[in-house]
Order: structure tokens, then C-alpha cells, then sequence
């Protein structure tokens, strides 16, 4: 019996781990890039023709990504856990039959479950759920089986300061550029490298199969011994069947044209120097409120000779618009609209590139004066401490989350653990 127990123990734990750890990062991811969650759950309500939640995307975004990220804090810590592990089962029972729909129509390309982090397929996706909803079963009927880090009376604290803060990280990925990019065109990324195709790559393989008759009997064959030359057979149809994928480029159809639709995508690729780019996938819905620093980055271009140029998905009518509205000189090129949203997710968006390497990337919050460019281009262009400080960035909010929770144990563990019972929730 004992035995029994302690197998149930294990693997009750095992359980909760593995559901702590996949909703937290899948929460934490999606909070790093809420534009791109926002994006994909338009996605979904275009599938399912519920278009006028679309307005509330972003909100949806926000509270998706808390919601995931504090049911994996309180898994992990063993807070609420009758509540958490009944909220986690009916969030796998929700999502396990939804992809296996996505999985076998294929509505949307993939789930986004981890956001741009880790793309999954839909298959995948739905095998993982079910490896998901079977630890959420074994938590939600062993609950009180559970390790708890904390006692009852801070769980309030835990939960809370959880959901709180993965919105006050969502806001911050929102205002500013995400902290973490994990789409192609992240800084130190060369552009023309994402949408070519290396000379030794390996290329698709495939294997062919033809079907011929003779007597009114079909009878298929390969490339190896179809009867090309015997005239008894009469050719009826051939297919082509994918064996092994070859070498995808990470972007494809990647494109510019300027004002006379003339195709310049090389061109500024191929540009020997410093350029700017302004990223608006829509004019109409850009932020024109700091039109100013943009401008003045702008007049700091002309004065060294750097191009700029404003890439946009916009028709030539908006963009005159645009023009009369905001004073704007700078030229302007189109593109694929959605590819804009991928290169930057701001509406503007500012690009530092050099012999199509992009150098830096501003939010129009941050756009820095031309005081400041003027001091740190060297630094821009050399590409120095990009690396350096994203990972002081991750620290910093690694740190600030963990911190209050590890203190509040300090005083939860003096306090309350050793003074009193345990309440059992």
C-alpha cells in the first residue's frame, strides 16, 4: 500500500511539474510579444467568424498570457491547488478537442501556443495536449497530494502578484519593442541571408509515381521502370509524392517597390552604409504622436547621407494622407503588409540597417533624440552589447519576479508555517 502511495506521490508531482513549467513559459513568451499574440488570436476569430471580438485582441492577448503564467506559478508552488489544478483541466479540456480540430482542417497555419518561441505543428500540438490533459487529470484527482511551498494565508499574495505581473510585462513588450525577439528580423539578423537560398542546400526530394494502362487495367509505376517505350501502354496520369523537405529560407517573398512599382528590394539590401527604415504595416492606424523624433532622425539622415525610407503596406492615397498630415519628406517604398508586422511590432517602427544587416530597431516611444544617435552611432554600427544587453534585461525581470515571491516566503515560512497547522484548501 505504501508502495501504491508513493508511486502516486511521484508521479502527481511529475504531473504538476511539467504543467507548471510548460504554462509558464507559454505564458511568458506570449507576454513578450502580446502584438503578435493579438495577431494570432485574430487569426482564430477569422477562422471561427467572430470578427467582432476584434476589437478586443490585444485585451485578449493580455489576460491569455497572465492567466497561463499564474496558473503555472501557483503549479509550481503548490498555491490554490484544488482551485489551479481544476483551472488548468478545464483549460486542457477546452484546448485538447479545439486542436485536434486545427489539427485535421487546419484553419490556422499553427496554434501559437508558445508564440514565435517554438513553432509547433498542429499535430504536434494536439499530441502535446494530450500528454497535458493527462497530467491535469492526475493533479486536479491528487491535488491534496501536492507539495505546498507556501501556506493559505499568502496564496492570495502569490496568485495575484503572478497576474499582475505578467500584465505589467505584457504593457512593457506592448509600449516598447519585446524584450526577447524570436521572429527572423531580430537585431544582427542579415535580410538578404533570411530570403536566399544557400548554393549547397540540400532541395526537396521526391518520389514520382506514373500510371499507365493497357486492356483496361491501371497499373502504376516509378521513375525507374514506367514503360516509356512500350507503345502496349497507354499513359493516364503521374504525381509527384514529397519525401524529404529540403532548405527553407526563413523568409520568403520578401519585396520592395517604390513609388513607380519598380522592384528596388536589392537595391536597398545591397547598399554599402548606414540606411533607416520607417516600418508602418498600415498608415491609417500608425501613431503619429511622436512624428517629431521620427522626423528628427530623419533630418539627422539627410545631414550624414544616410537614406530613409518609409516602408509601409499602405496605397499611394494614405500615404499622401500621411504626407499632408504629419509634414513627412522622406520617400516612400510598399511591401507585403504582413511581413511588415514581422520585421517590427510597432505601427511605426524605426530600423537602423547596414549592407542589410539590421543594427537596431526603436518603438516610437523610443526613438532617440539625434542628440543621441549622434553620440552612439559608432556603437550602432559596430553592433556592440546588443547580446550583452538583452541579457541584462532578461535578468532584471527575472529578478524583480522572483524577489518579492522569495521574500514574502522568508516571512510566510516565520510566521505562519512554524506558528501554526496547515489549512487544507
Amino acid at each position: 500500500m505504501k508502495y501504491k502511495e508513493k508511486t502516486i506521490k511521484i508521479v502527481a508531482e511529475l504531473s504538476r511539474i511539467l504543467i507548471g513549467i510548460v504554462f509558464v513559459f507559454s505564458g511568458a513568451v506570449k507576454a513578450v510579444d502580446p502584438v503578435g499574440g493579438a495577431i494570432k488570436i485574430g487569426d482564430y476569430l477569422l477562422s471561427f467568424g467572430l470578427t467582432w471580438f476584434s476589437p478586443f485582441e490585444m485585451l485578449l492577448s493580455f489576460c491569455l498570457s497572465a492567466a497561463e503564467f499564474s496558473l503555472g506559478v501557483c503549479m509550481l508552488l503548490g498555491v490554490y491547488r484544488r482551485y489551479s489544478s481544476f483551472l488548468v483541466l478545464v483549460f486542457m479540456l477546452f484546448m485538447t478537442p479545439l486542436t485536434l480540430y486545427l489539427a485535421l482542417f487546419n484553419p490556422v497555419s499553427d496554434c501559437g501556443c508558445f508564440g514565435d518561441a517554438v513553432v509547433l505543428t498542429n499535430w504536434e500540438t494536439f499530441f502535446k495536449n494530450i500528454v497535458l490533459l493527462t497530467a491535469a487529470v492526475c493533479t486536479f484527482k491528487y491535488n491534496q497530494r501536492l507539495v505546498n511551498i507556501y501556506t493559505f494565508k499568502a496564496y492570495w499574495f502569490v496568485a495575484l502578484y503572478s497576474y499582475l505581473f505578467c500584465i505589467g510585462f505584457n504593457y512593457s513588450n506592448y509600449i516598447h519593442l519585446p524584450i526577447v525577439d524570436f521572429r527572423p528580423f531580430k537585431v544582427g539578423a542579415n535580410i538578404p541571408s533570411l530570403t536566399t537560398t544557400p548554393d549547397n542546400a540540400p532541395v526537396d526530394e521526391y518520389n514520382y509515381v506514373f500510371v499507365y494502362e493497357k486492356n483496361g487495367v491501371q497499373k502504376e509505376f516509378s521513375l525507374d521502370n514506367y514503360p516509356a517505350e512500350d507503345s502496349t501502354w497507354t499513359y493516364v496520369s503521374s504525381r509527384s509524392i514529397l519525401i524529404k523537405k529540403g532548405y527553407t529560407p526563413p523568409v520568403s517573398g520578401f519585396m520592395l517597390f517604390n513609388s513607380s512599382d519598380e522592384d528596388i528590394t536589392q537595391e536597398l539590401l545591397t547598399y554599402d552604409g548606414p540606411m533607416f527604415w520607417l516600418i508602418s504595416p498600415k498608415l491609417e492606424s500608425a501613431d503619429d504622436k511622436n512624428i517629431d523624433a521620427i522626423n528628427n532622425v530623419f533630418d539627422y539622415a539627410q545631414e550624414k547621407g544616410y537614406p530613409f525610407y518609409c516602408i509601409t503596406g499602405s496605397s499611394k492615397e494614405s500615404i499622401n494622407e500621411w504626407m499632408n498630415n504629419t509634414g513627412s519628406e522622406y520617400p516612400f517604398c510598399n511591401s507585403d503588409d504582413v511581413m511588415l508586422k514581422t520585421m517590427i511590432r510597432s505601427n511605426p517602427g524605426l530600423i537602423l540597417l547596414k549592407n542589410g544587416t539590421i543594427l537596431a530597431k526603436w518603438n516610437p516611444n523610443d526613438i532617440p533624440d539625434e542628440d543621441y544617435i549622434k553620440g552612439t552611432m559608432d556603437n550602432y554600427l559596430s553592433g556592440n552589447n546588443v547580446k550583452e544587453k538583452e541579457d541584462d534585461g532578461l535578468l532584471f525581470i527575472l529578478l524583480s519576479f522572483a524577489l518579492p515571491l522569495l521574500l514574502v516566503w522568508v516571512y510566510d515560512f516565520f510566521h505562519n508555517r512554524r506558528k501554526a497547522p496547515q489549512i487544507t484548501e
